[in-house]
């Protein structure tokens, strides 16, 4: 008999005996790959494979029963009749789909035109009606529309995408494309082998934005980079989220924290707190959800500081670190499965980490907080009934060993508010599917009483996509949260779930202090892709805007 040779995992994962300790990242598109040129002549003149033609469609009388005749303008008119009418022909033959452009992100047939040997491709790319202001929603589209066509039309190396002045080249448009771009191109192809895996643009070499109009080359590249670090923070809190429970667990995401510090340049600093500095702060709420799990918590702080020094505001951001909920001895009965994902607050928060030390933000010092632990079941994991207590000396009866993310975090935001000194919170969670109930799977719920954090996050929402929804924070529903023998309870009845998770919280900071609790429940996953990166650009906006602002 031949001597075995030792076996090699294709992924870093646990031992019988031991946990993992790691969790890989998925490697990034290469920064370069997106470029920018003032010149509209090279979509005409030079080689690319395929050409993407932005453009407004006409505004339609709603009176007129007829079709709107194609209504070419600038560089893409000059385009079509270099190609002899072609691209108003293909608008024309799928105008009912198509309605020349009138949904932002929607494309026509490819055309190929046939020059010798070599093929080229056209696509028509739809930016909305003309009478509409460009909005974020719009640049978003026109981002992951490039990325989809240079992933689904095969063997393309080159791609030029020419872009009408409307549309612009702000930074900020820039900034917006770039950032979905490289987010539509994420593979997670960390737990495949073989011809499983699956390379997104696998050709793809090169693609170049040609904007009408003047264009600042070194401002522009900067804002497509800029970009490009937002991406690099949804894809880290895609990782997260879709990491099974056999790789992820407190100790792995605790090193992945330290690796964000490691790579940030000095503007980061890591530190973990072991369950002997938890409980010399007194952290009872959040240790006694971690006591049932084969892994120690780890209490998980960034520090971030821009280089300068100069500081407008010191901001808190929490986000729920379990990493497998079980519901503990109130054991889950139905999406057990998915419950790898109630980590995507960490996710979130972990990702704006690494894009805003990549972006250098000024004038702001923040602090990324994640009390990580998971939630399972074993002879000493708490139970219904239990009485622990939390840092702020506050005791809470456990009636539901499933409603454990709102205990870890309480423990988090006495931390930021008490020990930091944070001047504003906010704190992201999957925390009840009472707010999936209420907002289906598409907005996040905004829990707050600070008029001025409510407007805020509002239009936050609006620029970044991460799309949000203010809930009503009924304080007569803090009836529902007392205890016949302790100062409360970590839950309350089964109608308005979330209102009574996010009254919960409210304990934990001081009053006067502006605190937001966003209940990521829906948004975070997708049953068709997987982790969607949700909240990652939300903070990461949440955050510069409170270094630009002097009070």
């Amino acid at each position: 008999m031949s001597e075995s040779k030792e076996f090699i995992a294709p992924f870093t994962t646990w031992t019988y005996d031991k946990p993992c300790e790691e969790m890989s990242w998925t490697e990034p598109k290469s920064p370069s790959l997106l470029s920018i040129s003032s010149d509209a002549s090279v979509v005409a003149d030079d080689d690319f494979d395929l050409v993407i033609v932005g453009i407004f469609a006409p505004v339609k009388d709603d009176e007129s029963k007829e079709e709107l005749k194609p209504a070419l303008a600038g560089a893409a008119a000059d385009l079509d009749k270099s190609l002899g009418g072609a691209l108003s022909a293909v608008m024309e033959e799928n105008y009912k789909a198509f309605k020349h452009g009138a949904s932002a992100g929607s494309v026509t047939p490819t055309i190929r035109i046939f020059d010798g040997s070599k093929s080229k491709k056209y696509i028509l790319l739809g930016l909305g009606t003309e009478d509409k202001d460009v909005e974020a929603a719009t640049l978003f589209k026109v981002g992951s529309a490039v990325a989809s066509a240079c992933n689904d039309e095969k063997k393309v190396k080159s791609c030029a995408v020419l872009m009408p002045s409307k549309l612009g080249s702000a930074p900020s448009t820039l900034t917006d494309i770039s950032s979905s771009f490289y987010s539509q191109l994420y593979a997670d192809n960390r737990y495949r082998t073989g011809d499983k895996v699956t390379v997104t643009a696998e050709d793809l070499s090169s693609v170049v934005l040609v904007p009408e109009g003047d264009v600042a080359d070194e401002e522009a590249t900067s804002a497509l980079a800029a970009g490009y670090s937002i991406s690099q923070g949804i894809y880290l809190t895609k990782d997260i989220v879709n990491a099974p429970h056999n790789v992820l667990n407190s100790i792995s995401l605790a090193n992945t924290a330290r690796k964000i510090a490691e790579e940030s340049g000095g503007l980061i600093e890591c530190t973990i707190l072991g369950k002997d500095e938890c409980e010399k702060r007194g952290m009872g709420s959040f240790l006694a959800v971690g006591r049932g799990s084969e892994t120690e918590p780890q209490f998980i702080h960034l520090a971030y500081r821009p280089k300068d020094g100069k500081i407008n505001k010191k901001v808190g951001i929490i986000g729920k670190g379990v990493l497998f909920d079980t519901g503990g001895y109130n054991i889950k009965t139905a999406m057990m499965g998915l419950m790898k994902f109630d980590c995507g607050g960490a996710a979130a928060v972990l990702g704006a980490a690494l894009t805003i030390s990549e972006l250098a933000l000024e004038g702001v010092e923040a602090h990324f907080i994640v009390a990580a632990c998971e939630n399972m079941v074993n002879e000493k994991a708490y139970v219904p009934s239990d009485v622990i207590v939390a840092s702020n000396g506050m005791t809470i009866e456990v009636d539901n060993t499933d409603a454990e993310g709102r205990l870890t975090m309480a423990d988090a935001l006495v931390y930021a508010d008490k020990e930091i000194g944070c001047e504003d919170i906010i704190e992201l969670s999957t925390l009840t599917g009472a707010c999936m109930v209420a907002l289906g799977t598409g907005l996040a719920g905004v829990f707050t009483q600070n008029e001025d954090l409510a407007s805020e996050l509002r239009d936050i929402s609006k620029v970044t996509g991460d799309k949000s929804w203010r809930m009503p924070l009924e304080q007569e529903y803090n009836d529902q949260l007392k205890s016949k023998i302790a100062d409360i309870k970590n839950c309350g009845t089964r109608y308005g779930g979330a209102i009574t998770a996010g009254l919960f919280l409210e304990n934990f900071v001081d009053k006067k202090k502006p605190f937001a609790h966003i209940d990521i429940a829906g948004p975070v996953w997708s049953d068709a892709t997987g982790a969607t990166g949700f909240g990652s650009k939300l903070v990461t906006e949440w955050v510069r805007r409170k270094g630009e602002k002097k009070e």
